[in-house]
């Protein structure tokens, strides 16, 4: 089974590529998702959170993300920490999940794919890239935040140029629908057929 990374920057339409290969029947891990559960859910993570950030990372039973979120984004090294302990476990999880699978390919949508280590759990890494234009419209739609904010929000992301020298399968998604989702298909062939060659 091939295990694909599908990854590129806040606004390219990441989501939108992934389930366009639900459509077609490949089982997608969207690792964002996966690690806010792991974070809620296990235990031994839960532990791991409450003693780097003490009881209130939990309120109710529930993960507290605005307090969490206030401590590890004025605090890098904090930061470090935390993605020390969540970042292993949803590696274990999605490693867990793929055997559970029984397509002929799967797909790991994650926005930080290299910096959470999944890049070297996948066979190829797909990036989906847009005009920023179009990132900014699709982000404005989503988040109520500035022009300014966006942008800064994009600079701080992975540098596109890195991550595009990193790929095997590149996605434009500049189009509409109907454009992307030919795209989509193109790739699924590739891939059956990189899996026909064995």
């Amino acid at each position: 089974m091939i295990k694909i990374g599908l990854t590129g920057g806040i606004g390219t339409g990441k989501s939108t590529v992934a389930k366009g290969f639900e459509k077609l029947g490949i089982p997608v891990y969207y690792a964002d998702d996966k690690a806010k559960a792991i974070m809620q859910q296990n235990p031994e993570v839960k532990r791991q959170i409450t003693n780097l950030l003490g009881p209130q990372a939990y309120q109710d039973n529930r993960l507290n993300v605005s307090y969490i979120s206030g401590i590890v984004f004025e605090n890098p090294n904090m930061l470090k920490k935390l993605e020390a302990i969540v970042h292993p476990a949803v590696r274990e999880d999605f490693l867990e999940w793929t055997r559970q699978q029984h397509a002929p390919y799967v797909i790991v949508e994650n926005a930080i794919l290299h910096k959470s280590g999944m890049d070297k759990l996948v066979d190829c890494i797909l990036v989906v890239t847009a005009d920023l234009e179009k990132r900014l419209e699709r982000l404005k739609k989503r988040d109520k935040k500035s022009k300014e904010q966006l942008l800064n929000i994009i600079k701080q992301q992975d540098n596109e140029a890195e991550l595009l020298k990193k790929s095997d399968f590149v996605i434009e998604n500049n189009d509409n629908e109907v454009d992307l989702y030919k795209k989509i298909s193109k790739i699924d062939s590739k891939v059956k057929n990189m899996l026909k060659k064995g």
